[in-house]
């Protein structure tokens, strides 16, 4: 609502492109951008970002890599016998849906594949480069929402998949937004790399419901002077983000940022545990549960209960949107290194920002601000391809199989 027409078009590379995830952003954004539904749950459609230059939906061009092979079109009709999408939505948004498969590339690594880490980053930044210049896109962003990966081994081990993708759109001269759990930009080899590419880059983890949650009660148990004496949850849920979830490394890789949005609103972790189980009846919907033990005045002992029951893929899509959207435009206007202010999307934000949702919504409308007041400064590009050459290709080996395509 708030790009010219004139304006090149951006992309959108998603990692894990046939995941429901990813379906669910093709789907609702051609569906929002032909009027048969509205952009809710869309913050960057809301009045606070008219005129901050972001790029329209119209304009936006989806592409991506997988190691699945499932075509958009066939899972998005799995996803409305669901009821993740609404009957009759995906058919609609056919044409739109087959041109972002015809965009999506084999990724990697996969079982047998003998390649190096340095032909994966070569090839991922390859192919990236040949869909912005196919396209005629002026820019591209890349966006990790595939499947959760084990944390990293340490110095010497492999490469994590989602680290070489984010090397990849490193080297391609594309920002990159992780919003997974998954190591990423996160890992050392990678942070150095982005700290000299000079783009910006986000995440990680979308905050989409449980911690979303947290976000908010744990400010009000702080500011209301309330000692929590224990915080204990519960996830059921199924889908591909279940199953990749009921791996013990992987689930661990997840809490981690549920706890960290604890300890910056409380100043304390609080004693509990968050479980999270694979029910692979449910598919995409999960069910979350929080029990909150904490004294009041003169120590009465008290509970709150909370349960939220959602979709993931709708409740994750409009935030992929918008962050696609933000860094876009923060690139376009030269802005570089970690954008702290979109941690209002996320559980373990890079960069330095409050943990307060109502915080990080404040901090989050004066980058709107901030891209507005930039007004009709021209793009300050950086060359195709140029990133920088420390993208891990010392190590050897490979990882293991690929997830991207199964988060849920």
């Amino acid at each position: 609502m708030s790009a010219s027409l004139s304006r090149p078009r951006v992309g959108v590379w998603l990692i894990g492109a046939r995941g429901s995830v990813a379906t669910t952003v093709v789907t609702g954004c051609a569906a929002v951008t032909a009027g048969l539904h509205p952009p809710t749950g869309m913050v960057t459609e809301t009045q606070a970002f008219t005129d901050s230059g972001l790029p329209a939906l119209s304009d936006l061009v989806f592409g991506g890599h997988d190691t699945v092979d499932c075509p958009l079109p066939k899972r998005a009709e799995t996803l409305t016998a669901g009821g993740v999408l609404p009957p009759g939505v995906a058919a609609a948004v056919t044409a739109e849906l087959a041109a972002a498969d015809r965009e999506i590339r084999p990724g990697g690594p996969t079982p047998g594949d003998t390649r190096s880490e340095a032909e994966l980053i070569t090839a991922f930044a390859d192919d990236i480069r040949d869909f912005m210049h196919r396209n005629e896109l002026g820019r591209a962003v890349v966006v990790n929402v595939a499947s959760t990966e084990p944390a990293s081994q340490g110095p010497g081990a492999p490469l994590p998949a989602s680290t070489l993708y984010a090397l990849a759109a490193l080297r391609a001269g594309c920002p990159y937004v992780n919003f997974t759990p998954s190591e990423g930009m996160h890992h050392p080899v990678a942070a150095r790399a982005a700290e000299r590419s000079g783009l910006p880059y986000a995440g990680r983890d979308g905050k989409t419901g449980q911690t979303l949650l947290r976000a908010v009660l744990g400010p009000m148990f702080a500011q209301r002077a309330l000692d929590v004496r224990a915080w204990s949850g519960t996830n059921l849920l199924g889908g591909g983000d279940g199953a990749a979830l009921a791996d013990p490394a992987a689930a661990a890789a997840k809490n981690a940022g549920k706890e960290r949005v604890l300890a910056d609103t409380l100043g304390t972790v609080p004693e509990g545990e968050v479980h999270i189980d694979d029910v692979p009846a449910l598919g995409d919907w999960k069910t979350a549960w929080d029990h909150i033990a904490f004294d009041g005045f003169l120590g009465t002992r008290m509970v709150l209960q909370t349960i939220w029951q959602g979709c993931d893929s709708a409740l994750a899509a409009p935030l992929v949107l918008d962050l696609a959207r933000l860094t876009a435009r923060a690139h376009e206007v030269g802005v570089s290194g970690p954008l702290g202010e979109l941690g209002f999307y996320f559980k373990d934000p890079v960069g330095d920002g409050p943990a307060s949702l109502g915080e990080q919504y404040v901090a989050l409308r004066r980058l709107g601000e901030r891209l507005r007041a930039a007004g009709s400064a021209g793009p300050q590009e950086r060359p195709q391809g140029e990133g920088t050459q420390e993208d891990g290709t010392q190590h050897a080996g490979t990882q293991g199989e690929g997830t991207q395509g199964k988060r849920a």
